[in-house]
């Protein structure tokens, strides 16, 4: 049987993952981003609006919040990364970059980590909250129209009077069925416009040149909902990508940096430059 040295066996057990500061630095990745992201929500900042629809989410606020993501993920998976490179027991003295990778490994380890234990909490609450407002509205008011079209739903059929308990659900369904082709390549059809204003005329009690009227405007505010509702989904798309790209970046340098730390070597160079930059800084204003 070969023998092997404490010390082979040392740089052997250095090249494996240790699960315990991966997954300390995921839980603290996904404690920080939380504060953060529950900070951002306080203040106002997202992509989706208290409205109805999406129409007071502007362009600059998407944006924003897009931004706000990206520098959120990029602290939250830094302090993760970080967490885990320093935490890492040390085997003892290695090659530099051999060191480096292996706790850049396991900053992108806890990155990972970090990622699905998100993912998994927004699907949750997701799904959550569609179960919820699936059950408050009723099986046949959930259609695909709400409530992306709720408010263009309630203007269309809106009447001065209407008898009681009358149950428009289906018919609200089925309008925002239609509305939403309003945003396709053909847009709305002869037919469907045709139908919706005698839907309309029926159900309010207007005469055919008013629903005529308000099934044109309910048309193209529709289309502008849509159209901003998608923008807004793009712009979150685009961050929530960029976000997860940059954090794993992060995840790496702090490993890195935390790897260096743990063992008492100098700072990787950027480091270096920003405390540089800093304590410079310091003593302009002082």
């Amino acid at each position: 049987m070969e023998n092997i040295t404490p010390a082979a066996r040392s740089d052997v057990a250095s090249r494996f993952l240790q699960w315990s500061p991966i997954v300390l630095g995921a839980f603290a990745a996904t404690a920080l981003s939380s504060v953060l992201l529950t900070f951002a929500v306080t203040i106002g900042l997202g992509v989706t609006s208290a409205a109805p629809t999406w129409r007071d989410a502007s362009a600059a606020l998407a944006i924003l919040s897009g931004l706000y993501l990206i520098i959120q993920a990029v602290l939250s998976f830094g302090l993760g990364g970080y967490i885990a490179g320093h935490a890492r027991n040390s085997a003892g003295p290695a090659a530099v970059e051999e060191t480096e990778h292996v706790d850049g490994a396991h900053g992108l380890g806890s990155w990972a980590l970090a990622v699905v234990m998100g993912a998994i909490l927004a699907a949750l609450i997701g799904a959550a909250t569609v179960n919820r407002t699936a059950s408050l509205r009723g099986p046949a008011q959930a259609g695909a129209a709400e409530p992306l079209l709720s408010y263009e739903l309630d203007r269309l059929f809106r009447a001065g009077r209407r008898a009681p308990n009358v149950d428009l659900s289906a018919e609200r369904a089925e309008a925002g069925r239609i509305l939403l082709t309003t945003s396709s390549h053909s847009g709305l059809s002869a037919d469907d416009r045709t139908y919706l204003i005698q839907q309309v005329a029926a159900l309010t009690g207007l005469s055919a040149g008013d629903a005529e009227k308000r099934v044109d405007s309910v048309a193209g505010a529709a289309q502008t909902a849509i159209a901003r509702s998608r923008r807004s989904s793009i712009i979150l798309a685009f961050s929530v990508a960029t976000a997860i790209l940059l954090g794993a970046v992060a995840a790496w340098a702090a490993a890195v940096a935390g790897g260096r730390h743990r063992d008492g070597a100098a700072l990787p160079e950027w480091m270096v430059r920003s405390n540089a930059i800093g304590r410079r800084h310091e003593a302009v204003y002082r």
